[in-house]
């Protein structure tokens, strides 16, 4: 949904960054590296230690690489596989530490609750985008879902936020669930789509094995 309507609000507004990026001699790949490391440190740097307010401003200022990166690439004309690859498979690092982050903490307090939901967003954000990749590697689509990587993004460092400044936990442990929901819908879409494909192209002699 927020790819949709907000890519591109988000693409006038970087577009200058980026223009300024390259003017300095800096490429695409180094701007989506540095962004994942910049998550992944604000993330397991402060969430662990329940410092949400810090830790959610620290990703938020590193996510919008990821936004910046593309725009970079399709402006020197650098955009290639090999970018593509590379921003996919960071992304699930930078993901990954995000909820990894608010597993440990909760882990650590003894809130089996809000440890689980975490795990659980963390698990099934995973699956939703090897879903995709899966069927994308098989010659076939599956961008449909309801949860979408920028939505999940958005709903989950608000809702920390919102925590870190004082709003109760179980906003945020509602949040947790509603997305962990909200991703295996999206799985089962993609496994849907998938299927309709696969047999609208008669039977299926893959073996299914990745």
């Amino acid at each position: 949904m927020l790819n949709r309507f907000a890519r591109a609000t988000i693409t006038k507004l970087l577009t200058p960054v980026a223009k300024l990026f390259l003017a300095m001699g800096i490429s695409p790949d180094i701007v989506t590296i540095v962004g994942t490391i910049g998550v992944c440190f604000g993330a397991l740097a402060f969430y662990p230690k329940g410092d949400f307010v810090v830790g959610t401003l620290v990703i938020t200022a590193f996510v919008f690489s990821d936004s910046i990166d593309g725009i970079m690439a399709r402006a020197s004309g650098r955009s290639s596989r090999w970018g593509a690859y590379l921003d996919s498979t960071l992304d699930r690092i930078g993901d990954a530490a995000i909820f990894g982050g608010l597993v440990l903490c909760y882990a650590a307090r003894g809130n089996a609750a809000l440890a689980g939901a975490s795990l659980a967003c963390l698990i099934m954000g995973s699956v939703v985008s090897y879903a995709r990749a899966r069927a994308e590697g098989l010659g076939m689509t599956a961008s449909v879902g309801i949860a979408e990587r920028a939505d999940r993004l958005v709903v989950v460092l608000a809702a920390t936020f919102l925590v870190g400044l004082g709003v109760p936990e179980v906003v945020l442990l509602v949040v947790l669930i509603l997305l962990a929901i909200a991703s295996t819908v999206t799985v089962v879409q993609r496994m849907l789509t998938v299927r309709k494909q696969s047999l609208g192209h008669g039977a299926d002699t893959t073996t299914g094995q990745p």
